[in-house]
């Protein structure tokens, strides 16, 4: 373990035997835009949890919900959308930068437009992972549903535009796919059921068996250019250090072990995707662990003063209903890599969205 940065987060004990753990900027003006009518790229479609919903868990009955203050305060009109930060999460960004639009909506959204649709949307839902047992949790959207919602889509755009114009539509888009990490956090980690049947590693190779499963589904639905990321460093996050540290109180520190899971993890889904041959697919590993890794290690490079603890309440242990409108807020969001104790900052998504720029420019070459 490698000590994090020197400033101390008071811990409330009484946080530490609270079971919600399982719940898992002018500067930002600088998104370039491009004309979407000229672009190669129709729409992004996004699968996965919390990192990548802006709200669909607003739509079902779950308690892994983000839609109240002061979640959203950096969000236009400081709207609570559901979106596990205080703005835009890295997918919205990647959407204004291709010039398709300057936010990914929830799919489950019923005011949604046509041109909404056809633009793209989110399936993804917070607490979700590739293991079915993981949705089970908290009653969220699987995997496996999310895939239903897009078939649903395309039958609805079938519908207004048309077999043949949905067919182009699917085949320009973007899909990015973003999860696994509650499958460790949340499950593996905190609940003895799959452990008593898997290790870490044949945990592992059912996690990437399952997406794989997930990416021949939306490739059989007409999917030509995907994005899969990998799992970020996760044993630095606040909430994981605080759960899985002897010393939390007094030396908050990354869990080195979990970081290392997800470290071997990404290396086996690199060499996954790359040994798949799609005719006619454009298929990427999205390296998201070293652009945080760089972020929490050298925090000053990038603007940021706070790494071990988000911004919300003591920062240790609140997300979702712990982070609410009683809550105390540090002063300047934009110093923090985490904003609750789980999910970064507008900040910070910005940071690793302008690590992501090139695989955002490699799909928008024709």
């Amino acid at each position: 373990m490698w000590p994090l940065s020197s400033s101390f987060c008071h811990i409330p004990l009484l946080f530490l035997l609270h079971s919600q753990l399982l719940l898992s900027s002018s500067h930002i003006d600088e998104t370039r835009n491009f004309n979407r009518s000229s672009s190669p790229v129709s729409a992004l479609f996004v699968f996965g949890d919390s990192t990548v919903d802006p709200g669909n868990n607003n739509y079902i009955e779950t308690i892994a919900k983000s839609n109240f203050p002061p979640y959203g305060q950096d969000f236009p009109n400081q709207l609570p959308t559901g979106r596990f930060t205080n703005g835009r999460l890295v997918t919205d960004f990647m959407a204004s930068y291709a010039g398709i639009k300057d936010f990914i909506p929830p799919y489950l959204d019923p005011t949604l437009t046509l041109e909404d649709l056809m633009t793209g949307v989110s399936f993804a839902s917070a607490t979700t992972g590739f293991d079915p047992l993981t949705a089970q949790i908290f009653g969220v959207i699987s995997m496996e549903k999310q895939l239903k919602y897009f078939k649903e889509y395309k039958s609805r755009m079938e519908v207004h535009i048309g077999k043949e114009r949905t067919k182009t539509l699917i085949s320009k888009a973007v899909f990015l796919i973003s999860a696994g990490t509650n499958d460790f956090i949340v499950n593996y980690n905190t609940i003895p059921i799959r452990r008593q049947t898997y290790t870490v590693s044949t945990y592992q190779h059912l996690l990437l068996q399952l997406g794989q499963q997930f990416l021949q589904g939306l490739l059989g639905m007409g999917a030509r250019k995907v994005a899969f990321v990998g799992l970020p460093p996760m044993g630095c996050v606040p909430a994981v250090i605080t759960m899985n540290s002897d010393h939390a109180l007094t030396h908050r520190a990354c869990i080195e072990s979990l970081s290392s899971v997800a470290r071997d993890y990404n290396r086996l889904l690199r060499n996954k995707l790359t040994a798949m041959r799609i005719p006619g697919a454009k298929i990427i590993y999205v390296e998201i662990f070293k652009p945080l890794d760089d972020l929490i290690k050298k925090p000053q490079q990038f603007g940021f003063d706070e790494v071990n603890c988000g911004c919300c309440g003591s920062g240790t242990i609140e997300l979702s209903v712990l982070c609410n409108s009683l809550s105390v807020v540090c002063s300047d969001d934009s110093k923090y890599v985490f904003w609750d104790s789980v999910h970064p900052t507008e900040a910070a998504y910005y940071n690793i969205f302008l690590e992501l720029r090139p695989i955002v420019d490699l799909f928008m070459k024709a």
